[in-house]
């Protein structure tokens, strides 16, 4: 770049202009950091403490240099942040002498003679030049892509580096990652590829392009290139999941009642799909049909098992899903692969039973119940049987239940209800006075005691794990009652609450955690919500006479 410094005008514009397109900036940048390397070697041939500044024509290329002086006034100078300098500065009294026009701020330009490079201002002004030059493309290139997310782009292999892939994108730079590219793949320089950029980042050695041929909205991507319905937006991919090389899933719903959705992804003799496994080297791809309900979109999910009953926990996101023996492989899948992919693709944490086993839990919960009733009712087997095939689940439930409910329930009247329910409240007193002295001999306090909600056998659980005051219990959170889930190792691990075992919702361990709160003073209570009654008089008479204030 030596040569272009001293090289004459018409040699300045074209060097400018061969710069300006070799790395797809502007002109009118490449004339600015040759101004700039201009006026770095003149400052350091006058004198750093001058303000110097280098013009380059871009019409003519014709170079000037300029010494300029600035009007200033002491009065306003502050000796510590801005002190006086006579290279740049002039009184505003003695610009006068000579300029009566002159006001603080005016600026005087003085031409000087061009200067000479050597070889030390040559190799400067040449790295200044390199210097903004690489800045001004790292700033188009970040500008070009950074509005790029979520496309998918063609390049070239450039390199491979610690399994790493380094992609030509032609105006820049991507990076596939070990961790984002497909297992199994074995992509070599000269390779042309497609990739989803999923993050553009600006760093210090540049603007960093983030690929990926792994992620589940690539593949979602590579639906819409195959597929036109999914590209216009009458079909929806509303969730993507993929074990990347070896199968995926894919939810599917159709805008247009006459286009069934799984038939137009997979093609006419599955060309369209065949397209998307073949870039996806091999992936087995599943195409589901999405459901806004979410038993069916469970069952859907797990094809191609038949699934035989759903039972959803909406509070935990959990579902747990009965299956035939013969199915249960099927739903699995190899390694978990199946109802791990169902899992991601639903949001839904899944558990899977084979009909025998869940027969088997409900057999036992039944006779848990029933022996709870016999022991707790002093009943024969065959009444708390009775009882526990109603659906009553506690004692609780049959001390407070409607009499007449209970009394009607065939082989029971009246009578029978009273003395069912006279035991009942008698076993719950006992019960009751037992945990109130364990209560007691755990150390927890009476205060933790005095927080709405919070049952004597919770009070007992508390105490089992150590939780003994209000304060402690005060400084805990909902998901320190009812448990969280953590991922250690790549695994999602479930970290147990010290009340999980009572299976609170969210808003009941938020409510305890509240009320505790209140209860220690750390927070007030929420005001008394105002009587709706008088609100919906006044909004009553406003809609009848809107003139009434």
């Amino acid at each position: 770049m030596s040569t272009g410094i001293s090289a004459n005008r018409l040699e300045i514009l074209q060097i400018a202009d061969a710069v300006a397109r070799e790395k797809s900036i502007e002109k009118e940048i490449v004339i600015e950091a040759m101004e700039h390397a201009l006026q770095k070697a003149a400052r350091s041939r006058y004198g750093a403490e001058h303000d110097i500044r280098a013009i380059i024509d871009p019409k003519t290329g014709e170079m000037t240099l300029e010494r300029v002086m600035t009007v200033v006034d002491e009065s306003v100078l502050d000796p510590e942040t801005r002190p006086f300098n006579p290279s740049t500065d002039i009184m505003l009294n003695v610009a006068q002498k000579t300029d009566p026009q002159a006001f603080v701020g005016k600026t005087y330009e003085e031409m000087l003679p061009p200067i000479e490079f050597g070889r030390v201002a040559a190799q400067t002004a040449k790295q200044v030049i390199n210097h903004e030059v690489r800045e001004a493309e790292r700033e188009r290139q970040y500008g070009e892509y950074k509005d790029r997310v979520g496309e998918i782009i063609n390049g070239v292999v450039k390199r491979v580096e610690f399994y790493n892939v380094i992609v030509d994108l032609g105006r820049a730079e991507g990076v596939i990652r070990k961790s984002e590219s497909i297992p199994r793949e074995n992509l070599r320089v000269g390779d042309r590829t497609r990739a989803y950029i999923y993050d553009v980042r600006r760093e210090t050695k540049g603007p960093q392009i983030f690929l990926s041929r792994a992620k589940p909205e690539f593949m979602a991507r590579l639906f819409a290139q195959e597929v036109p319905e999914v590209y216009e937006g009458v079909i929806e991919i509303k969730a993507a999941a993929r074990d990347p090389g070896s199968r995926a899933k894919i939810a599917v719903l159709s805008h247009d009642s006459s286009i069934d959705p799984v038939g137009a992804c997979v093609g006419m003799r599955g060309a369209r799909v065949q397209a998307v496994v073949g870039e996806l080297q091999g992936e087995k791809i599943d195409i589901i049909p999405w459901s806004s309900d979410p038993a069916t979109f469970i069952v859907n999910s797990l094809q191609p098992a038949e699934v035989s009953k759903v039972v959803l926990d909406p509070e935990e996101a959990r579902v747990e899903v009965v299956v035939a023996e013969p199915q249960l492989s099927l739903a699995i899948g190899r390694r978990g692969q199946n109802v791990r992919l169902a899992s991601q693709l639903t949001g839904w944490s899944i558990d899977i039973l084979t009909e025998a086993e869940e027969s088997e839990r409900r057999q036992k919960e039944f006779a848990t119940r029933s022996e709870l009733f016999i022991k707790a009712l002093e009943v024969d087997e065959m009444f708390a049987q009775l009882l526990a095939s109603e659906g009553f689940e506690s004692v609780e439930e049959i001390a407070y239940v409607d009499q007449g409910d209970l009394a009607s329930i065939e082989g029971l009247n009246e009578e029978i209800a009273e003395e069912l329910q006279a035991r009942a409240q008698e076993y719950l007193d006992k019960q009751a006075a037992e945990l109130e002295a364990k209560r007691i001999g755990l150390g927890v306090q009476d205060d933790l005691k005095a927080v709405p909600g919070l049952t004597p056998h919770m009070l007992v659980a508390l105490g089992e794990k150590g939780v003994k005051t209000l304060e402690e219990f005060a400084g805990y959170t909902g998901d320190d009652l009812r448990g969280w889930f953590e991922t250690k190792n790549g695994e999602r691990v479930r970290e147990p609450g010290v009340l999980e075992s009572f299976q609170l919702s969210q808003e009941q361990a938020d409510g305890l955690i509240l009320n505790a709160r209140i209860a220690a003073g750390w927070i007030d209570a929420p005001p008394e919500p105002e009587q709706t009654e008088t609100a919906g008089d006044v909004d009553e008479l406003s809609s009848v006479f809107p003139d009434r204030g």
